[in-house]
């Protein structure tokens, strides 16, 4: 048993509602939860109360009725979008209500489901979605995503380890890597790193790169050109009233948008990625003007390639991502099987939806315009992991000095 466990989570509970929600009086929280992460939902829901929530609203799901319709519903279920399902979101949305996603699931959940059911579900449930995603991204009000361990993925990540001894295995890393130790100060110190970080932030938004060219020994070699006036953004982010909160509890990136159509080379994954319950491993992407025009899996390569297809965005990126190598997440040595971990133990990229708040004005762009000032559009979004301990980054400026972002894996500056 861990020691102190209770206090721990109850300080991760406060961590995620007021650093990583930062919950306003008066506001309406709503908490996306399954049903096994109920322990720690409900100390979230006391803490949002605390804040002077209004009132808190919590959506329960289950893995396992999950997974039972996925593999035994009709198929034209997946192709349809429940008309409920859409107007709770419009209420939210309505509502600005601040969103926690709890995670947490069996990284294998979906194994074994036909992967048109999987694509025919997101092509269904995005155009019913887009708004109110649209507005997330755009950051019109508050949201975090934090995880909760499960049994099944305890043992997926410590497979030498059963039982107890993994779920231990598994919150005594999630509350390392959150920087919870009972002492009641994880709130403190991540208002110190949220600070430390927009020093680094404001030094890349006063570059203003041109493009920036990655190369490692496995291969990579890409340029990625950045739209004019692009921000990038880190650890807190903040609503158009001036809100601030920190979208993902943990995090170690720097993040900004490519142009969708300024990308060219080769890039290859640092470690598997864990989409739809299967693994993708040993893979390579090689772009031509933005677009995704060739793939190339060890393992996988079907899913990959699936998720690429799912609309026309999709095979255009939408994120370019610093994570030092030397970071929290990638100094434990754990492979997580959960983009919320992974993509913040390496640099990373992004196929799909590109986050508005990446260029200036963005949030209040048009579709049109915002494509036009180099921001991608697509119904997806999925990080996968480039860093590895030799990539080398270099900036180039609009006056074609070469600044040298990473060497040997982590930041130069």
């Amino acid at each position: 048993m861990i020691q102190d466990f209770e206090a721990k989570l109850n300080e991760y509970a406060r961590l995620l509602v007021e650093v990583g929600l930062n919950v306003q009086p008066g506001q309406t929280p709503s908490i996306e939860s399954d049903v096994e992460y109920a322990q720690l939902t409900r100390l979230c829901v006391s803490a949002c109360y605390d804040r002077g929530a209004r009132d808190v609203v919590v959506n329960y799901r289950d893995d396992f009725t999950v997974q039972e319709q996925y593999l035994r519903a009709d198929a034209a279920v997946f192709d349809e979008y429940p008309s409920y399902l859409k107007a709770r979101y419009d209420w939210c949305l309505e509502q600005k209500c601040p969103r926690l996603s709890l995670t947490g699931s069996d990284p294998e959940l979906l194994k074994g489901v036909e992967p048109a059911r999987i694509q025919a579900r997101r092509r269904a449930s995005g155009p019913a979605t887009r708004p109110y995603f649209d507005a997330l991204t755009a950051n019109k009000f508050q949201w975090c995503v934090g995880a909760y361990p499960t049994q099944v993925w305890a043992e997926k990540v410590f497979p030498d380890k059963k039982g107890e001894d993994a779920m231990d295995a598994l919150w005594d890393a999630i509350f390392s890597v959150c920087r919870i130790t009972g002492d009641g100060r994880a709130v403190e110190r991540w208002k110190e790193f949220a600070a430390a970080t927009a020093k680094r932030v404001k030094l890349l938004n006063d570059y203003q790169f041109q493009s920036l060219r990655y190369t490692n020994s496995l291969g990579t070699d890409l340029t990625v050109r950045l739209p004019e006036n692009h921000v990038w953004g880190g650890a807190n982010d903040h609503t158009p009233d001036g809100v601030e909160f920190m979208p993902n509890i943990p995090t170690e990136e720097i993040f900004t948008a490519p142009r969708w159509d300024g990308v060219d080379g080769r890039v290859y994954a640092a470690l598997p990625l864990a989409m739809d319950g299967n693994l993708v491993k040993d893979f390579y992407l090689d772009f031509k003007d933005g677009r995704i025009v060739d793939v190339h899996a060890g393992e996988g390569e079907q899913f990959l390639r699936q998720a690429i297809d799912t609309d026309e965005g999709s095979h255009y990126l939408g994120e370019v991502a610093l994570v030092p190598y030397d970071s929290p997440i990638r100094n434990t040595g754990i492979l997580f099987y959960e983009t919320l971990f992974d993509e913040n133990a390496s640099c990373h990229l992004a196929f799909g939806e590109a986050y508005p708040s990446c260029v200036k004005g963005g949030e209040d762009m048009s579709e049109e315009e915002q494509k036009a000032a180099g921001l991608n559009r697509s119904d997806t979004h999925v990080d996968f992991m480039v860093g590895t301990r030799d990539l080398s980054i270099v900036g180039t400026t609009h006056d074609g000095r070469e600044i040298p972002v990473f060497v040997n894996g982590n930041f130069a500056f």
